[in-house]
């Protein structure tokens, strides 16, 4: 008996990672409900056609930090070195450093080595393909970002903090069994004259994990406002260093000048481009997608495009309106590639 094999589209669909929590988990956050919570997150993006799926990250979701929905804490608080309460005089020094303008509280004061401690990310790893299978994303926080929200009274050096960090993540990393890996960061763009470092520390990171590599870029996404300020042809030379196999960039969102940018990127490295904005309730259309990614490739050049994506996670808005960018997403992709 003969089976017949599939050929994947040209342009492939993902989303960047979380899904806003299901009422019921909120309610009763047991590890069989957060389970059964991500079967359903991930069967809904199968069931739209999505073809790299993430598990919404709903294991990280944390009330008292709404506004990153664990981007942060979920990554610090476990480790090792890393004290997460802090007081007044911690929050004045972490204020004098003005490293982030929109955080004036450290996410911990670094006192010694950092080790893992608690984090388990391949457990949580673990827990998505026991219902998912292996086909599918994983994401983890920058070192570069963790860095920036900590307040270093170890090391004494920010980039032996943030090598640090990346070893850490790396350790875990080289330990997860599913197809993709994405490295999430959103504080990069608005500091560019970083890049070498960041790159560097990224790369660590990115290297320790054998399958597909992906690393994520937005401007911001806290309560649907854009918090870094920037463009993309300033960090054309940090993407160009990244030892990843694709990109995952906000674009929707952003002013047409920055796809422009976007042609100098290294031919290596295939680039997924945002159609869907997520800091807005109106969903768009599969013809509006379809446009999108027409206007992209005309300026990008035919065959540039791997993925397309939403700008960013969709935690902050309502599952109904989630659900119909979703689709919107994988019925413009097939509306543009005529499938």
């Amino acid at each position: 008996m003969q089976h017949s094999t599939q050929k994947k589209p040209d342009i492939l669909t993902t989303t960047v990672g979380s899904y806003p929590i299901p009422e019921w988990l909120s309610v009763m956050p047991t590890e069989q409900a957060l389970i059964d919570a991500t079967r359903v997150v991930v069967d809904i993006q199968r069931q739209h056609g999505i073809d790299m799926p993430t598990d919404g990250e709903l294991y990280r979701f944390d009330v008292n930090h709404p506004d990153t929905n664990g981007m942060i804490d979920y990554f610090i608080r476990p480790l090792d070195g890393i004290q997460a309460q802090v007081g007044r005089q911690e929050w004045h020094e972490f204020r004098q450093m003005q490293t982030m303008a929109f955080r004036a509280k450290p996410a911990g004061v670094v006192h010694a080595p950092l080790g893992e401690g608690t984090l388990n990310l391949v457990t949580d790893c673990q827990r998505m393909t026991s219902v998912a299978g292996k086909d599918i994303k994983f994401t983890v926080t920058s070192p570069y970002m963790l860095a920036r929200t900590l307040l270093d009274k170890h090391y004494g050096d920010f980039e032996a903090l943030l090598t640090a960090l990346a070893e850490v993540l790396a350790a875990q990393v080289g330990e997860l069994d599913c197809a993709c890996l994405q490295v999430d960061e959103a504080n990069i763009p608005g500091n560019p004259h970083d890049g070498p470092l960041a790159a560097a520390a990224i790369n660590i990171v990115l290297d320790a994990f054998p399958g597909e590599k992906a690393v994520h870029f937005c401007f911001g996404n806290y309560g649907g406002q854009v918090i870094q300020k920037g463009n993309w042809r300033a960090l054309i030379d940090f993407l160009n260093l990244l030892r990843c196999d694709h990109l995952v960039l906000e674009l929707q969102h952003r002013p047409k000048a920055d796809l422009e940018a976007l042609k100098t990127v290294s031919a290596e490295i295939v680039l997924g481009i945002g159609v869907i904005d997520v800091k807005v309730n109106p969903v768009e259309t599969p013809d509006e997608v379809a446009a999108s990614i027409e206007s992209a490739e005309s300026v990008l050049g035919s065959g540039r495009i791997g993925w397309v994506h939403p700008d960013c996670g969709f935690w902050m808005l309502k599952r109904s309106v989630v659900d119909r960018k979703i689709e919107a997403l994988v019925q413009g992709r097939d509306r543009y590639l005529g499938v």
